[in-house]
């Protein structure tokens, strides 16, 4: 693993001028008044990148919209992950495009892990002449520099930026950031990932793994906590890797201790793990930590050991299982979700069944579940899959139909206890199983439980952004309902 490269000061310090400049610019341009659309797709880590890229523009004088038709500015933060996320984007950025007939001076631009690609970047370049800049994921740190060389067009000249750099990535501390609005906060402890599964075009988009310094994690995670937030989400494309790459720093268990270890009232999650590095030192870590949710998200992929080999995973189906009971013995009460994907390139219909025996063995709450979707640049892209779409659908079908039974279980067991609950908006009652409606000044909330359970009830319209006790009091196969219970 190389060593972290840190941006030097001199060089954040040089892109906040270029903020100014374009400020000075974009007043020339638009005047005082203007808003900018920025839309992350994909990941937690992409919105944690949109919230940067929204910091910055601010600091540029633009107000955020979440109208694209009253944009003086739009822009597109992108995934790679999936083909249809791909398909999805140069759907807006057509649309994107046709808006400049309507808006004077409007700039529409491109970023993300799908543009860090060349063939994308090329296809942008020479197909969509309408797109002002792109920048890749190791460029996010450079926007100022990338949008003033736009705003640098003269004498009625456009000028285009492309930016995707070739690089192992970076770390850019010094950035300013818009947050969210609400009670969680996502929190990045380390970018890019050095595991190369045959299905991934992480490490193509996101360069290598490379952690921030715990200081800076720690002093982020105390503003975030004095600002309000009562859920934090460690973020990393394999947070357990965390500070391997470092010399005399934490590793990722003593990470989740010191953040525990701050003053206040308030959740600690993280995202994502890979199973090869769930050690039994991070399992006793998250049993020390009383602010540590009780919920582990530890994608498994597969339970054949076979395709865990193609897919390049560097564990198999009984390592995995060890991993879940000693967590099962640590954590008495720990809830598992997981990631599965159905049809990977020559997996047979039995090889698929043992992945839905693991998922009955394990007893997972939910799973984000996905058909195998080629990726250019992955090495399963280029291997025979004989399969026919028809026959994964129908594989699909019957690995969903076995996670509601195991989903609902789980849930059905949550009836009549009092949880712990986080607010987070309103409620979407799509599950009807809430059957009492809101009396005067009052309003469907939804919130989570520390074992990431949505919960549906019924409380006042205005809530503190604070826990809240919930009596449950009915269960279906994804989410809970129940009575808020007086403080």
């Amino acid at each position: 693993m190389g060593k972290t490269v840190t941006v030097p000061a001199e060089e954040i310090a040089r892109q906040w001028e270029f903020m100014g400049r374009c400020r000075e610019a974009l007043d020339a341009r638009f005047g005082e008044r203007r808003a900018a659309f920025v839309k992350s797709f994909g990941c937690q880590q992409n919105v944690s990148d949109g919230e940067k890229l929204a910091g910055m523009l601010a600091e540029m004088g633009f107000t955020l919209t979440d109208d694209p038709d009253k944009a003086d500015l739009i822009l597109y933060n992108t995934c790679a992950v999936r083909e249809n996320a791909e398909q999805k984007v140069f759907g807006v950025v057509g649309a994107a495009i046709r808006r400049k007939a309507e808006r004077k001076g409007l700039l529409v631009g491109l970023c993300g892990c799908m543009t860090q690609q060349a063939h994308v970047a090329t296809k942008i370049r020479e197909s969509y002449p309408g797109v002002d800049f792109l920048m890749g994921t190791h460029a996010l740190h450079r926007f100022p520099e990338i949008l003033y060389g736009v705003l640098q067009g003269s004498g009625g000249k456009r000028r285009r930026v492309f930016a995707a750099e070739e690089s192992d990535g970076v770390i850019a501390e010094g950035l300013p950031a818009v947050r969210e609005a609400g009670v969680r906060a996502n929190l990045p402890i380390m970018y890019g990932c050095n595991n190369f599964c045959t299905y991934c075009v992480v490490p193509l988009v996101r360069g290598r793994e490379r952690s921030r310094r715990s200081a800076d994690i720690l002093a982020e995670a105390k503003t975030l906590i004095a600002a309000g937030y009562k859920e934090i989400t460690l973020l990393g494309q394999n947070v357990n890797s965390y500070g391997k790459d470092l010399e005399d720093d934490l590793d990722f268990p003593e990470l989740l201790k010191a953040v525990n270890s701050l003053e206040g009232d308030f959740w600690i999650r993280f995202m994502t793990s890979h199973p090869k590095d769930c050690t039994p030192a991070l399992i006793d870590a998250i049993a020390s930590c009383e602010k540590v949710c009780r919920h582990i998200h530890l994608p498994v992929q597969s339970g054949s050991n076979r395709v865990l080999q193609a897919m390049n995973r560097h564990y198999t189906r009984e390592q995995y299982l060890e991993i879940i009971s000693y967590a099962r013995q640590a954590l008495p009460d720990a809830n598992f979700t997981s990631d599965i994907i159905v049809g990977f390139p020559g997996e047979t219909y039995e090889e698929f069944l043992e992945t839905v025996s693991l998922i009955r063995e394990v007893r997972y709450s939910s799973l984000f579940t996905f058909i195998f979707s080629p990726r250019v640049g992955s090495k399963a892209a280029a291997m025979p899959d004989p399969v026919p779409a028809e026959e994964k659908s129908r594989w699909f079908n019957e690995l969903l139909a076995a996670q509601r039974e195991t989903g609902m279980a789980y849930y059905e067991r949550c009836v009549g206890k009092t949880l712990r609950v986080l607010p987070e908006g309103e409620g979407r009652l799509k599950h009807g199983i809430l059957d009492v409606t809101p009396g005067p000044g009052e309003r469907i909330w939804m919130g989570r439980t520390e074992h990431n359970m949505v919960v549906d009830f019924i409380g006042p319209e205005s809530l503190p952004g604070d826990f809240v006790q919930v009596k449950i009091t009915a269960a279906a196969n994804w989410a809970l309902a129940g009575v808020l219970q007086a403080p």
